[in-house]
């Protein structure tokens, strides 16, 4: 999840041909029930529900068909972890959004409730002053309906007209290019000493998929290093979570911490984390520094510290997020010589990061998300997927 400029978020424009976005808000607190209601209709969506707490929610769910919900975490009655495997129960195609607030508690259960099918979280202001004031906020929440919108509009042309050909058409977002995606040729790279993981949206299970792919004994001869858009605690919480699902330490990167084989480094929320070649070895940097790509941090910071560091001893891969970061850090490494993985269209949750690097002719392979790890396994091992 990316930080997002603060500025006004303009109103949506609404297609002749397409309905607005179909938005129910499912929050205990009624100042915040009234700023999202009145967030998303300015923008142009149809608000077509809210509700106080879960059961409300789920009894909503049948009559008004939303697109979109965006679930709390602490309500009444039946909470937002309750509500929402009977939500999707009932709609199997709704996109979840989760809201809450910046605590290491609701940073377990948002990532928690991803693996059960939430498409993404968004972290809310502590206070009802600070959701009233945040422009960062309002401008994160609009666009997490706006894509998600999209993604359900897509999802339900595919099962009112089922093809031959499961795979989808490009999101509306992102228009199609002119022409193919051209793959770049493979590198012929030397055996990597890193590897870098650059994701965004939809990010925190698909990097724990791939990780998992690639296996504990392939990733006990590389340190890794992990760019997720995440605002600050959750990235801990991410870290403890892939600790537990790959079996090796994964924490928060720190300031000066030596690079180790087999150490899984993420980079701490609201900070750039880079590095630094010492005598010896390489050390992590971080950084204050301004936001890169509207995002802190930013995945272009660390590939382009990878690449000057480490030149053609990388294996890399962007994986599923919003916007292009980490096209420009991909290049960096394209031109030392790396090999750079996206991940495709298809398996994605949002096509923009590795869309982008696909776009720009930066990647050597787009593969389905399963197909992934053993990729990089296979860069990693120099031995055949």
């Amino acid at each position: 999840m990316a930080p997002s400029p603060a500025a006004a978020v303009p109103r949506m424009p609404v297609s002749p041909t397409s309905s607005p976005v179909r938005v129910l808000i499912a929050d205990d607190s009624a100042v915040v029930r009234g700023l999202v209601a009145r967030w998303i209709t300015e923008a142009g969506f149809r608000l077509v529900g809210t509700a106080s707490n879960g059961k409300i929610a789920l009894e909503m769910m049948s009559r008004h068909d939303p697109d979109v919900v965006l679930l709390d975490i602490d309500m009444p009655e039946l909470d937002g972890t309750e509500a929402l495997p009977r939500l999707l129960a009932a709609s199997p195609t709704v996109q979840v959004v989760m809201m809450s607030t910046l605590t290491t508690r609701n940073a377990d259960i948002s990532l928690k409730c991803l693996a059960l099918g939430a498409v993404d979280y968004i972290a809310k202001p502590e206070s009802n002053r600070g959701v009233t004031t945040s422009d960062a906020f309002r401008a994160d929440l609009i666009e997490r309906v706006r894509v998600f919108g999209a993604a359900r509009a897509r999802g339900r042309r595919t099962v009112a007209a089922p093809s031959q050909n499961p795979v989808p058409a490009a999101p509306a977002p992102t228009p199609k290019p002119a022409a193919p995606v051209v793959l770049r040729p493979r590198a012929r790279a030397a055996t990597p000493r890193v590897l870098l993981v650059g994701s965004s949206t939809g990010g925190p299970r698909a990097v724990g998929e791939a990780l998992a792919g690639i296996g504990a004994a392939a990733l006990k001869r590389v340190p890794t290093l992990i760019v997720q858009h995440m605002p600050p605690v959750f990235t801990a919480v991410f870290a403890e979570h892939l600790s537990a699902r790959v079996g090796l330490l994964a924490a928060e990167g720190k300031m000066d911490e030596r690079l180790e084989p087999g150490r899984i480094y993420v980079a701490p929320g609201g900070r750039h984390m880079g590095l630094a070649s010492v005598p010896g070895g390489t050390v992590i940097k971080l950084n204050d520094g301004p936001p890169v790509n509207f995002c802190r941090p930013a995945v272009d910071v660390l590939f382009k510290d990878a690449a000057a560091i480490f030149g053609a001893a990388t294996a890399s891969v962007i994986l599923t997020g919003m916007g292009s970061d980490g096209t420009n850090g991909a290049r960096a490494l394209v031109e030392a010589g790396g090999p750079v993985l996206a991940q495709d269209e298809a398996t994605s949750t949002v096509w923009g990061m590795p869309g982008s690097v696909a776009r720009a002719g930066l990647a050597e392979a787009i593969l389905p998300l399963p197909d992934i790890g053993p990729a990089l396994r296979a860069l990693i091992t120099g031995q055949p997927a």
